[in-house]
């Protein structure tokens, strides 16, 4: 099976009434839907545990921890693009804390 299929497998998929995340790696106990089932394999008579609406109200929002954007774009700029968004938090708040710090230190000049 390639890359793709397996993502697809897995991708994460978004209630647009209320946004309930369904994931195929933790399934829907809810429902008894057993971890590791696919968004393609549900019944067609699943509905969302929060709101209720049915299957076709859900959307793909592709597979968790995934980098953010579009796939065409990934290749530009100083390859923070190809970064899990939890790599851009840590780059963020990491760059911001370091700059506290030297901000801090001036205060030991005389």
């Amino acid at each position: 099976m390639s890359d793709q299929a397996v993502d697809a497998i897995m991708d994460r998929h978004e209630c647009r009434a209320c946004g309930y995340v369904y994931e195929p790696l933790k399934g829907d106990s809810k429902g008894d839907i057993p971890a590791g089932t696919s968004f393609e394999e549900l019944p067609l008579s699943w509905r969302c545990p929060v709101c209720g609406v049915r299957k076709t109200q859900f959307q793909n929002i592709g597979v968790a921890g995934a980098p953010s954007g579009f796939k065409e774009n990934l290749g530009f700029g100083l390859g923070v693009n190809t970064l899990t968004p939890g790599q851009k938090n840590l780059l963020i708040f990491g760059a911001l804390a370091l700059g506290f710090l030297f901000f801090l230190s001036l205060y030991s000049l005389h």
